[in-house]
C-alpha cells in the first residue's frame, strides 16, 4: 500500500456489511490522520467474543457497515498534527477503552473508565463525527476506534499505547483486550487474597486469563467451570485445581460448589456473558465477591433476589480488568517480555486475514 502522511492508503479489511452476515474481506481506503490522530499498520489481531457480538447485532449502539476488531497490535505509520506520544515506526497497541487523561474518571485513581468510551459516547465515528474508512464509495464505521480487522486503521492519540520495541506483535496483541480483562478482574477488581478459593465460569480466553490472575494472586483453590470439557486441560495447565462440567450434575452448579467447598467460594467470576450464569455466580457463596467479566447481549435484563446482596454478597463489574489502559498496557507488555506473564498459551490458531470467518467458526465451535 501507498504510505505517507498526506496520502490515502488502500488495503484489505474485513467488513461487516450487516448484522447476521459473515465478514467480507474488501479493499478499503483509509484516510490520513487528522489533528491528534494516529494511523497504524495492524500486524496482528485476536478474535474476541465481543467481535462476535458485533456480527450478531448484540453489541450496543453499533452502526453498519463496520470494520470490527479491537484486540490488535501494530506499528505507527503516520501521525496527525499535535501528536506527541507516538511517532512513525513505534510499536503500539490500540486501546478499545481509551484513556483521555482529562475526564473525571481518568483523574480518579480508583477508576479505569473514560468518558470517551463507547458506553458514554459512540465510537462508531472519530471524535469529529466523520469516518476514515470508505469502501465501494460508502462510508464504513469504526469499531471502538480500533477496527483491528483492517490492515491500516486510524484512531485518536488517547486510544493508542506505545509499547516496547522488542515486543512480538503477534503475541502481545492479546494484551489489547482478552488477557488484561481476565487477569485484571482477579488482580485489580477482586483483589484475590492468598489462600482463597475461586470459581471461574467460562474458560474462553478471558476466563483462562482469570485463572492465571487467581493463581498469580496466590489462590489455593481455583475451580474452573465450563460445559466444554475440552477446555479443562488448558485450564489445569494455567493453574486450575478443579474442573467442573455442569452437564455432569442434575443439581444446580452453585449447589455443587457449596458441596465441594463447604461454605462456597470466596471469589466468583462470570466470564461468559449469560444472565443466568450471572445469578448462579452470585449464589456461589454466602459472602462471595462476584465479578461480572463477560459481556451480556445488548438489552439484557437480570433478575435476582436482593436478599442475596443484603446477606453480604458483593457484585462488581470489571471493564478491561480495571487497568488504566495507556498507563498499564505498556507495563503489562514489559512484564510479558520479562516472562512474568505468559498469555502465549491462549493462542490456539494463527490465520491470515482472508480466513477471518474461519476464525469465528473456531470461536463458536469452542476450538479456541
Amino acid at each position: 500500500p501507498a504510505s505517507g502522511k498526506s496520502s490515502v492508503i488502500r488495503c484489505r479489511a474485513a467488513v461487516a456489511w450487516a448484522a447476521g452476515k459473515p465478514l467480507s474481506v474488501e479493499e478499503v481506503e483509509v484516510a490520513p490522520p487528522k489533528a491528534q490522530e494516529v494511523r497504524v499498520k495492524i500486524v496482528a489481531s485476536g478474535i474476541c467474543r465481543t467481535d462476535d457480538h458485533v456480527l450478531g447485532g448484540y453489541f450496543p449502539n453499533i452502526e453498519f457497515p463496520v470494520i470490527p476488531g479491537h484486540e490488535g497490535a501494530g506499528i505507527v505509520e503516520s501521525v496527525g498534527e499535535g501528536v506527541t506520544s507516538v511517532k512513525p515506526g513505534d510499536k503500539v497497541i490500540p486501546l478499545c477503552l481509551p484513556q483521555c487523561g482529562e475526564c473525571c474518571f481518568c483523574l480518579n485513581p480508583d477508576s479505569n473508565y473514560c468518558i470517551k468510551s463507547h458506553f458514554s459516547e459512540s465510537q462508531n465515528l472519530m471524535p469529529d463525527k466523520t469516518s476514515r474508512f470508505t469502501c465501494k464509495g460508502k462510508q464504513i464505521h469504526h469499531f471502538l476506534w480500533t477496527s483491528t480487522f483492517a490492515e491500516y486503521t486510524v484512531m485518536p492519540e488517547y486510544a493508542v499505547a506505545k509499547i516496547d520495541a522488542a515486543a512480538p506483535l503477534d503475541k502481545v496483541c492479546l494484551l489489547g483486550c482478552g488477557f488484561p480483562t481476565g487477569y485484571g478482574a482477579a488482580i485489580n477488581t477482586a483483589k484475590v487474597k492468598p489462600g482463597s478459593t475461586c470459581a471461574v465460569f467460562g474458560l474462553g480466553g478471558v476466563g483462562l486469563s482469570v485463572v492465571m490472575g487467581c493463581k498469580a494472586a496466590g489462590a489455593s483453590r481455583i475451580i474452573a467451570i465450563d460445559i466444554n470439557k475440552d477446555k479443562f486441560a488448558k485450564a489445569k495447565e494455567l493453574g486450575a485445581t478443579d474442573c467442573v462440567n455442569p452437564k455432569d450434575f442434575t443439581k444446580p452448579i452453585h449447589e455443587v460448589l457449596m458441596e465441594m467447598t463447604g461454605l462456597g467460594v470466596d471469589y466468583s467470576f462470570e466470564a461468559i456473558g449469560h444472565k443466568d450464569t450471572l445469578v448462579r455466580d452470585l449464589l456461589a457463596h454466602h459472602r462471595c465477591l462476584c465479578v461480572m467479566v463477560g459481556e451480556l447481549a445488548s438489552g439484557s435484563v437480570v433478575s435476582f433476589d436482593p436478599m442475596l446482596l443484603l446477606c453480604g454478597r458483593t457484585w462488581r463489574g470489571s471493564v478491561l480488568g480495571g487497568w488504566k489502559t495507556r498507563d498499564s498496557i505498556p507495563k503489562l507488555v514489559s512484564s510479558y517480555l520479562e516472562k512474568k506473564l505468559n498469555p502465549d498459551l491462549l493462542i490456539t490458531h494463527t490465520l491470515p486475514i482472508a480466513e477471518v470467518n474461519k476464525g469465528f467458526e473456531l470461536l463458536r465451535a469452542g476450538k479456541r
